[in-house]
């Protein structure tokens, strides 16, 4: 054939659509400026390791996050002030984000949470200085075979790995777009990109390597099957509704819309299609929260990761992966509530009880704190199974709760150290309250705020989620959360009378002095775990306002 007979048929072919020439694609970029804030902010840092002399990188770095996460909380702010979490919520980039109320709200507890993790991240005074240079938590060189000659030799050069803020950035984005996702493709790729960042963070503890690596590849494993059952989903249920938008599917579900694609008019409308799809697409949300029967990654990578990267990965990520399941179960499969919630409902009760059951076994102060996260994802589910605009509010508040106590006991986890670095075994932590009174004061807060004890932001968080779900017809379910906060209480108030009322031992461990960064995270946590504590009502209104999702 010759070529201007190929050329024919392209003219051909373009023919219809080539008086109105090519639609550029609307983006409005003032409303997706938080994420394209922190995102913009990840490329410069990359850039900061390639360019800026080794010394200096660590200042950049740290300047960098900081001002960045500022930038897009005060973008987030600026949107909420305009309407954008009300009046004005709408699909943006051409359907592929939602910015509304709850989109806007996990962002702004995402991005605060992430501005206080970056603050332990940074920590460089609490292990002893190594050859006259201060060290942080993270590897001298990540790529150095653990105890190797390498590895000894960029200890003694004062190597630090500051490539964790660029990643920890890369990962801040990825959440930021997740609960916003507007179409299922979409959520996927929002999945990989906080879901990378983070298995790479785990692996680089200074101290401890090959426990940090093995919880590095156990997450990546586990991680990348949920990814798989995640995608397998997305592809039947574009199988059953013909289209990846939110929207569509839910239109197709409830049947308020008939149309069928041609091209798929024989699986268009398949039942057993929406089940799978719908059902292995939660399993990958659900992974994420870390729910039973998809939580056993979850105590390996919490003991195993750097404290601070536990302690912004246990709070962040869970108030991302919240938010996306909230958006799938009420926006895009409303219709299916009657199938997907008996199977909620057995998931949260194995959750609470599973969680706080297996937390009174451990010995290690990580391990503790990620069966009591695994039990608190269960709590959350309460609220998810309430199927009302309480549910949804009651959630939003209990995920802002939760991010600060959780990262505020991780870097309190931070201080405790003996000659090997952090002291996480229970019995180190005996008679620390005569040690260091302070430090053992503050964890005890964040303990009673994990136990749900009046005054503090987990009772007010609790109370909210199982009245959502009381009046959502969960009565049970609420019966079953309260007997399970009752078991985890035992295990918190456990930690308080060993840190208070045992001999401390003379070999103990002690109490490293932070510098004011670690400092402002811990306080941070208490102010948060206090005034939600005490008083909660503006913020209750708050995400009651914002619990309004745009379909």
């Amino acid at each position: 054939m010759s070529t201007s007979a190929v050329h024919s048929l392209w003219t051909t072919v373009a023919a219809p659509g080539a008086a109105d020439g090519f639609t550029a694609p609307h983006i409005e970029y003032a409303q997706l400026s938080p994420t394209l804030i922190v995102i913009g902010a990840a490329v410069i840092g990359v850039l900061v390791e390639a360019f800026v002399p080794r010394r200096a990188r660590y200042h950049a770095q740290l300047f960098l996050s900081v001002v960045a996460l500022a930038a897009a909380f005060a973008a987030i702010v600026g949107l909420a002030a305009a309407g954008y979490g009300t009046t004005k919520a709408h699909i943006a980039a051409e359907g592929a984000i939602a910015v509304d109320g709850p989109a806007l709200f996990l962002q702004g507890t995402i991005v605060l949470a992430s501005l206080v993790a970056v603050f332990t991240f940074a920590e460089r005074r609490l292990d002893p200085d190594a050859h006259g240079n201060r060290v942080d938590s993270f590897a001298a060189q990540a790529a150095s075979t653990p105890g190797s000659d390498s590895e000894q030799a960029a200890v003694k050069a004062g190597f630090t790995t500051t490539e964790v803020f660029p990643l920890m950035l890369f990962a801040v984005a990825g959440m930021l777009v997740f609960p916003a996702a507007n179409d299922l493709l979409t959520l996927f790729v929002a999945l990989e990109v906080f879901s990378l960042p983070l298995y790479l963070l785990c692996a680089v503890a200074r101290r401890k390597r090959l426990m940090s690596q093995e919880a590095a590849v156990k997450y990546f494993l586990l991680g990348a099957f949920s990814s798989a059952f995640l995608l397998f989903g997305i592809a039947l249920m574009y199988g059953y509704a013909g289209s990846v938008s939110y929207a569509k599917i839910a239109g197709i579900v409830d049947g308020s819309i008939k149309q069928i694609d041609p091209a798929l008019g024989d699986t268009m409308g398949n039942d057993a299609l929406l089940l799978i799809g719908a059902a292995m697409i939660l399993m990958g949300l659900l992974f994420k929260v870390g729910a039973v029967p998809f939580h056993m990654w979850t105590p390996d990578v919490y003991q195993g990761a750097p404290t601070p990267v536990t302690g912004f990965m246990a709070a962040a990520t869970k108030v991302a992966a919240f938010g996306a399941l909230l958006r799938l179960l009420y926006v895009v499969l409303p219709g299916l509530t009657w199938d997907w919630r008996p199977v909620m409902w057995g998931i949260a009760v194995v959750t609470m009880l599973g969680g706080a059951i297996v937390a009174i076994t451990q010995t290690d102060i990580k391990r503790l704190l990620a069966y009591s996260s695994i039990a608190h994802a269960g709590f959350i589910l309460a609220g998810v199974i309430a199927t009302t605009p309480e549910g949804i509010s009651s959630v939003l508040f209990y995920l802002l709760a939760y991010s600060f106590v959780t990262i505020g006991a991780f870097a309190v986890v931070t201080l405790v150290r003996d000659a090997g670095g952090e002291a996480t075994h229970l019995s180190k932590w005996a008679g620390l309250g005569r040690r260091s009174p302070l430090v053992a004061a503050v964890f005890a807060v964040f303990l009673l705020a994990f136990a749900g004890i009046p005054l503090t932001s987990g009772f007010a968080g609790k109370f909210a989620v199982f009245k959502a779900a009381a009046e959502g017809g969960a009565g049970a379910l609420v019966v079953v959360g309260v007997l399970s906060s009752a078991i985890a209480a035992f295990f918190y108030i456990r930690v308080i009378v060993l840190m208070f009322f045992s001999e401390p031992k003379a070999d103990g461990p002690t109490v490293a002095v932070p510098s004011p960064l670690t400092m402002t995270a811990i306080a941070m946590g208490v102010v948060v775990t206090v005034v939600l504590g005490v008083a909660p009502q503006y913020f209750l209104d708050l995400a009651s306002q914002a619990g309004v999702f745009v379909r």
